[in-house]
């Protein structure tokens, strides 16, 4: 791998920076809009060319080509979990070798040190970047742009950041989110209550149902997160709402989850139930990421790759045939949380680390297993 002097850490801080201090949270498609302009200006003034803005429902895709035959898809997004005004109380800050501030971490920091790494190549042509507007709130309006440039391009390196102590992530469960619907009657809870039908005793009956279909020994979670029911204390509630978290490790597993939520069926008489959602992000097999870890070994003797929990973008493209290697923006952690962190001495190396990835696809060597 090439010297960490051809990338510059004080310029990849000011790229980061200006990514963070526009907020940029999900569904705010105003505030997307303006995220997408910035990362478009990041890119173009790093990288040359044009980054085209590619609208959505959710907000604007940002979507950059170098030119040539399609050859590898740089993948990642600038939507983030945390609301507007998020950045007054936690500012962008540099200090104690951490940089801090929203979205630093999950993942604005990995794009900015993918733009670096591709600067630092002396040929560019067949790389791609697709930089979404809504992968933390499932991709809804990206999937298919996503798919259609993975297939395109052959190999995706994902930009989401590193697993814990710098680790990629050579693997990812399939996710999903469901939600049971109760319908129930309502009545006085202290003249008739035995003329309702109390939708939250069914929704009880339910989640203990839903959670029966976890297989922890297959790595399938199935995670009851939120509830609701109910309008008055003294009424029998007529409504109620369970909203299940999934985890799946395989795709006979989704299959089972699925057709054990589509089973549902009430307990109490006169009760209804309706079920929505979907594993709705595919598992991503380690076998995808073969190729492209083991070139990334020989990069960087000694880094690990791990399996994990938690669904990226990469799950849909790995889910194709795509070689796909996650985990490859920043390292630190704190993803979602007020301690989100970044570690400012491993961003010229994971950018380079891009760069050398790049060079063997060139070569052939994703195909490895």
């Amino acid at each position: 791998m090439h010297s960490t002097a051809d990338v510059s850490v004080d310029a990849m801080i000011e790229d980061l920076r200006t990514l963070v201090e526009v907020e940029s949270p999900s569904r705010d498609q105003d505030a997307l809009a303006v995220s997408a302009k910035t990362v478009a200006a990041v890119i173009e003034r790093r990288l040359g060319g044009r980054a085209v803005l590619v609208g959505s429902e959710a907000g604007p895709h940002v979507h950059w080509s170098a030119g040539g035959d399609p050859q590898v898809l740089v993948l990642g997004h600038h939507d983030t979990v945390f609301p507007l005004g998020t950045l007054e109380r936690r500012p962008f800050r540099v200090e104690n070798g951490r940089a801090t501030g929203p979205g630093v971490f999950d993942m604005l920091g990995g794009l900015v040190q993918a733009v670096h790494g591709l600067a630092a190549l002396d040929e560019r042509s067949g790389v791609e970047i697709l930089v979404t507007a809504d992968e933390e709130v499932g991709s809804h309006s990206s999937r298919a742009l996503i798919e259609e440039r993975a297939l395109a391009c052959g190999a995706v390196l994902v930009c989401e950041g590193a697993a814990d102590g710098g680790a990629l992530k050579t693997g990812r469960k399939g996710c999903g989110t469901f939600q049971v619907a109760v319908t129930g009657r309502a009545s006085h809870a202290g003249l008739e209550p035995a003329a309702g039908v109390n939708a939250l005793v069914e929704a009880a009956h339910q989640v203990l149902a839903v959670a029966a279909l976890g297989r922890p020994d297959l790595g399938t979670t199935v995670t009851p997160t939120v509830a609701s029911a109910g309008t008055l204390d003294n009424v029998v509630p007529a409504a109620a709402t369970v909203v299940v978290d999934v985890r799946v490790e395989s795709a006979a597993e989704k299959e089972r989850i699925e057709s054990g939520f589509a089973a549902l069926a009430p307990r109490l008489a006169g009760a209804e139930i309706s079920v929505r959602g979907s594993v709705g992000r595919p598992p991503m097999p380690e076998s995808a990421s073969a190729g492209l870890f083991a070139a990334a070994k020989e990069l960087l003797p000694g880094l690990e790759g791990t399996a994990v929990g938690g669904g990226s973008d990469g799950n849909f493209t790995a889910a194709l045939g795509v070689p796909t290697l996650d985990g490859l923006g920043a390292v630190g952690g704190g993803a979602h949380a007020d301690h989100e962190y970044l570690l400012v001495d491993a961003m010229a190396e994971r950018a380079l680390l891009v760069a050398g990835l790049v060079r063997a696809i060139r070569r052939g060597a994703h195909l490895a297993t």
